[in-house]
């Protein structure tokens, strides 16, 4: 799903049927290599074909695909609020945040009831899985308070990996590391998605987290969007490569 900065953004054969709804990638696979679509009336067996979506015409089975529209909103998540939206049992989620012609986006990702921060919601199932599947190693960037000092030799730790129930995370990276009020406050970037990972790490060398906040995810800077806040994606955030 590559979109650089040329007049035309192109598009693999294969992410695009995906992308549009008409099958999961794997099955996109298959329908192109049985000879099933077709572009501009030409029928193309290599999934990886590239396309230009503003011009090209494909069709899968003689019918025409048409081109989803996409929606990207990033909000500013408040504590007390779950991004499960199928919690039947869960007071307050991310959706009630927003206007009811919105609440049909889903959160890219999960932050735990007691983080702040950044939080995309899209329908775009392709974005979401580039953002969050492993393979694709995006960071993602929190500000943390922990009660006390975070010592030296802590942060080696971190910055080495930690174990978390028998597997070593990836090295984190620490900065803007400060004591405020015998508290410390800093910056921590990992790229992978494991339950709690941040306050976890902490707790395995032998601190507790106090107050933690997304800043950060990929391209996606929080900047000054208020708590409780949405807004959706800028043009110019819209035109970067991994839209």
């Amino acid at each position: 799903m590559s979109c650089g900065l040329s007049v035309y953004r192109t598009m693999r054969l294969q992410v695009y049927l995906s992308h549009n709804g008409v099958s999961s990638r794997r099955k996109a696979m298959d329908l192109i290599q049985q000879g099933r679509v077709a572009v501009n009336g030409k029928v193309i067996k290599e999934p990886s074909s590239a396309v230009v979506p503003a011009k090209d015409k494909v069709y899968v089975n003689g019918r025409l695909v048409e081109e989803k529209s996409y929606e990207y909103l990033l909000l500013n998540k408040p504590g007390g609020y779950v991004t499960t939206t199928q919690d039947r049992h869960a007071e307050k989620t991310v959706l009630d945040l927003l206007p009811e012609a919105l609440r049909h986006l889903k959160p890219v990702g999960r932050l735990d009831k007691d983080t702040e921060g950044l939080l995309l919601l899209t329908n775009d199932g392709e974005l979401a899985y580039r953002l969050t599947h492993p393979k694709f190693r995006v960071d993602k960037t929190y500000f943390v308070r922990l009660a006390g000092s975070l010592p030296a030799q802590g942060i080696r730790q971190l910055e080495r990996g930690v174990l978390l129930e028998g597997t070593r995370t990836a090295p984190a990276k620490i900065k803007k590391v400060k004591t405020v009020s015998g508290k410390s406050e800093f910056e921590i970037t990992i790229h992978e998605g494991r339950k709690r990972q941040v306050r976890l790490m902490l707790e395995a060398v032998g601190h507790t987290v106090v107050y933690l906040k997304r800043v950060a995810q990929g391209p996606l800077v929080l900047g000054n969007l208020r708590t409780g806040s949405w807004r959706l994606l800028s043009s110019e955030e819209m035109k970067r490569k991994f839209l």
